[in-house]
């Protein structure tokens, strides 16, 4: 979080630590059975602090979320130039979606970050406000790379000029795309390094994509 303030990052601190409370009791406990003030309690904050960070307790998992979806954004961006967008989507997938990616420790947590994810959208089938959450998280995600794409594309708009509709429908074919891969495969018991991985899944995905339209026009 690159020149953010203390204040900022203590914040961004304490709501990954709620987020992570409030998935490990929804896991042990079940979603209807945990109250905002377990999670709180838990968490180490007070109720008030809880409301003051997220309105609900389904919301608490959000962090969690946005997460995958940001780092998922965040490899759009950092793929070299030159390639094909197909080709930039496959290798962001890869990197953003298989812990087997980066770092050692990157790789641990990303394998954590995804059975989190996978636990949370088991529960979501059955929890329409859970389901909120997510589908909340897959929008911001959208919206972000419509800005992406529009960067490494080189289209420059006025302030206020909406995107166009070719990169409007690119983003959102892509962002649906890693959805729905990451939703098949929390569905299932797959590793998430395996050929069934969500990483895997989503470059396929992309693959068979190839000859799409990711023009600006």
């Amino acid at each position: 979080m690159p020149g953010s303030s203390l204040t900022e990052r203590r914040k961004a601190a304490t709501r990954r630590d709620i987020a992570h409370t409030a998935a490990a009791l929804f896991v042990e406990h079940g979603l209807r059975a945990t109250r905002a003030e377990d999670i709180a309690r838990e968490a180490g904050v007070s109720p008030r602090t809880f409301f003051r960070y997220f309105a609900t307790k389904e919301e608490s998992v959000a962090p969690l979320f946005a997460a995958g979806t940001q780092r998922w954004v965040a490899a759009v961006r950092a793929a070299p130039d030159g390639l094909s967008v197909a080709d930039v989507l496959i290798k962001a997938a890869d990197d953003a979606l298989d812990p087997a990616a980066g770092s050692h420790a990157e790789s641990v947590a990303n394998a954590e970050s995804l059975e989190w994810v996978r636990a949370l959208l088991r529960m979501a089938e059955d929890a329409p406000a859970l389901r909120s959450v997510w589908n909340d998280a897959c929008f911001a995600a959208e919206t972000a790379l419509l800005d992406v794409l529009a960067e490494r594309s080189g289209v420059s708009r006025a302030e206020g000029e909406p995107p166009s509709r070719g990169l409007r429908l690119a983003a959102a074919v892509a962002s649906t795309a890693i959805r729905v891969s990451v939703e098949c495969w929390a569905a299932t018991d797959e590793p998430a390094d395996g050929r069934q991985g969500p990483g895997a899944l989503a470059a396929r995905s992309f693959e068979s994509l190839r000859e799409f339209p990711w023009s600006s026009s």
